[in-house]
């Protein structure tokens, strides 16, 4: 065991104050999940979603507990609204060291009954947000200097389909991972990491809904297809948001100062089985 004086002590490899980030998708789930842990390291958090109402009050729920937070309105999707978004952070905020790209939308809608303009708004939000944000956000890293960390949650899905319905969502996450590694290439030199993770099953409102709800017969469809899933767990428990929140912050410290252009799995061992 090496503890020598050139050793950075461990409160300080995750200690994260001073930073600031944007997280997208933020109002819920895992994008709020994020959100808090990273707060909890002492970073201010802009919370920027299109829900602005929701991301009013997440941002008011984690400045509750003596962290700092912000809201803004951002439809990833149009190039306007992120640079706007971008542009007021780092003007408020004095810079940008730390962006989430985690806004995503997954409707399931078999191939057949999919529609060019629904195929394009998943890619819209899921792929172009993701570009988008990081384009307009590094940039301003670049011009400051001093490096700076893009976190981008994939899926499982870009990897290996696990369900039918999908076929956008999962052709937009393996875009997101392949776009991970060629920015982790293009950004490297002026010290931006970049790296993504890939959540499976995790029990998110969202995820729920999106399981079961506008009639019964769906709902158990929803429910046997989550049976199977369960089933390929090796942990054999489903996730929780906070699971992904947790390799983000990890990802966002310097305990991973030298790790870029990488994807985290964190699937409770379903790949694996």
């Amino acid at each position: 065991m090496n503890l020598s004086d050139e050793n950075i002590p461990l409160s300080n490899l995750i200690n994260l104050s001073g930073k600031t980030a944007i997280v997208t998708g933020a109002a819920a789930g895992i994008g709020l999940a994020i959100s808090c842990r990273l707060a909890e390291a002492g970073v201010f958090v802009v919370i920027a979603d299109i829900n602005a109402d929701a991301a009013r009050k997440a941002a008011e729920e984690i400045k509750s507990y003596g962290y700092k937070a912000h809201f803004a309105e951002c439809d990833v999707s149009s190039e306007e609204k992120v640079r706007d978004t971008v542009s007021m952070v780092a003007r408020e905020a004095g810079g940008i060291d730390i962006l989430v790209n985690n806004a995503g939308i997954y409707p399931r809608v078999l191939l057949s009954e999919m529609t060019g303009s629904a195929f394009d708004r998943v890619v819209s939000v899921n792929l172009k947000g993701t570009f988008l944000c990081s384009q307009q956000v590094s940039q301003r890293m670049i011009e400051q200097g001093r490096g700076g960390c893009i976190i981008n949650i994939a899926s499982i899905e870009a990897v290996h389909p696990s369900s039918t319905g999908m076929s956008a969502y999962d052709a937009s996450k393996g875009g997101a991972l392949m776009l991970t590694k060629s920015l982790a290439r293009e950004l490297g030199r002026h010290g931006i990491r970049v790296n993504a993770i890939a959540p499976g099953g995790i029990m998110t409102q969202g995820a729920a809904k999106a399981m079961g709800t506008s009639s019964e017969e769906r709902n158990k469809a929803g429910l046997k297809e989550l049976k199977v899933f369960m089933a390929r767990m090796v942990l054999g428990r489903m996730g929780e948001a906070d699971d992904i929140a947790r390799v983000a912050l990890f990802l966002a410290s310097e305990l991973s100062s030298y790790m870029t252009g990488e994807m985290v799995v964190v699937d409770g061992g379903y790949l694996i089985s």
